[in-house]
């Protein structure tokens, strides 16, 4: 079944089923909600090109990852001043009924390899507290936690990886 499914950059078309995965996660442990995220952080990120969708076998979206912007998050303190330029990762949201088969490795995967290629160092991503098993699966990927910090009205843990 995996072996059918293909990660690519998304288009424009692809929005309102975005749109749709992520709210089949609204209220869940990473804390999104109706506001966030919405129609136009979908647009943002397809306006800069940095919004990755895996596709099944069926063209359905399966799972989604962002290379993030955002200048708040990247001028935290605990990022390496060593491993740049560096890229945050977000919105990593996999359809409920594909999880657990090893898709949000494959996402981040593919995007350590898309970054990598461009010259990056290294990626970071937060994760709200209390998000078990995003904590886990990071320090499954060797994340290194690099620190915390309270932003957007939620606590995160800070996790770095040299790519």
């Amino acid at each position: 079944m995996l072996k059918d499914c293909k990660i690519v950059k998304a288009e424009p078309y692809d929005a309102e089923e975005i749109l749709n995965l992520y709210g089949t996660h609204l209220g869940g442990p990473a804390g999104w909600s109706r506001e966030y995220p919405n129609k136009d952080t979908v647009n943002f990120d397809l306006q800069r090109n940095a919004l990755f969708v895996m596709k099944n076998s069926q063209n359905e979206i399966i799972a989604t990852i962002t290379i993030d912007s955002d200048d708040v998050v990247e001028n935290l303190e605990c990022w390496s001043k060593t491993l740049v330029p560096s890229a945050e990762l977000s919105r990593l949201c996999v359809r409920e009924d594909m999880k657990n088969k090893g898709i949000a490795r494959m996402m981040m995967e593919h995007t350590f390899s898309y970054l990598k290629g461009r010259g990056y160092k290294s990626v970071h991503i937060l994760v709200r507290t209390g998000h078990i098993v995003a904590l886990k699966s990071y320090s499954h990927l060797n994340y290194k936690e690099v620190g915390e910090c309270h932003m957007f009205g939620n606590n995160y843990h800070c996790f770095e990886k040299e790519l």
